[in-house]
């Protein structure tokens, strides 16, 4: 009676794990990950936007926070000028398309940024200068797939993401979590060409901005600097909205305005 009861106990056990399989199967079926793809994507994204955040730099010896607004047309086009602390107020970055320019209201120097350095710091930040303006999109020009990890947490969906061969990505592979129920990230993890672990983006405190709900606080914390992270918090982010085109120009990068 014992071992039928066990018997009994297993069959039990492995009609769960079928049911658990197929119904995990059947949602995984039922993901258009290309649709998903495009709505991480295009999150911070719109036709134009106007944003207020403020950037926090932590090292181990020393930290500081630098305040900003931000424009943005498009893909195409993003400028973003520093209003503080003092000694930084009015240092500018415009982007144009594949073109970038910084400004530096000490020297009264425009410094045009050769794509080879995109992927350097910006402001001695853990962000990088693609990071800063979406240079890449991860819906146009990565290929993807839906995963399973090890450890992986209930409510949420996994994302693999590969550069086009054909483009200047470092990448070797971007893994994304996303929440099932609203599609919201809450991690990237960024790999090298050879599997390694670079570097880790939280996002964090979601919040409604007009008629989107985003992560207000992004959190880049690299691997290979212990103690070092950097957190971007958005106070004030507005979408489709009208956005003068002179913004976008060498002239107004120079004017600190």
């Amino acid at each position: 009676m014992k071992v039928r009861a066990i018997l009994e106990a297993v069959a039990f056990f492995l009609i769960l794990m079928a049911v658990w399989a197929l119904t995990k199967s059947v949602r995984a079926e039922e993901i258009d990950v290309k649709k998903l793809m495009k709505e991480v994507d295009e999150l911070y994204r719109a036709n134009s936007s106007y944003a207020e955040l403020e950037m926090e730099i932590i090292t181990p010896h020393w930290q500081r926070t630098l305040a900003m607004k931000a424009w943005s047309i498009g893909m195409d086009k993003t400028f973003i000028r520093i209003t503080a602390p003092k000694k930084e107020n009015g240092v500018g970055t415009l982007r144009i398309e594949n073109e970038m320019w910084n400004y530096l209201p000490k020297t009264n120097k425009v410094i045009k940024i050769p794509p080879s350095m995109m992927m350097s710091s910006w402001m001695g930040s853990d962000f990088t200068n693609d990071d800063l303006v979406k240079e890449f999109s991860l819906f146009e020009d990565f290929t993807y797939e839906l995963v399973t990890v090890e450890d992986a947490e209930e409510g949420l969906i996994y994302i693999n993401s590969i550069p086009r061969e054909d483009l200047p990505i470092v990448w070797g592979n971007i893994l994304i979590a996303v929440r099932e129920k609203d599609h919201v990230p809450v991690w990237e993890k960024y790999f090298d060409e050879k599997g390694t672990l670079m570097r880790v983006l939280k996002f964090s405190d979601v919040r409604q901005f007009r008629e989107r709900r985003i992560p207000a606080v992004m959190e880049m914390i690299p691997q290979n600097k212990e103690g070092h992270k950097t957190v971007i918090r958005y106070n004030l982010l507005e979408y489709d909205i009208a956005v003068d085109e002179d913004v976008f120009s060498l002239r107004h990068l120079r004017s600190q305005e």
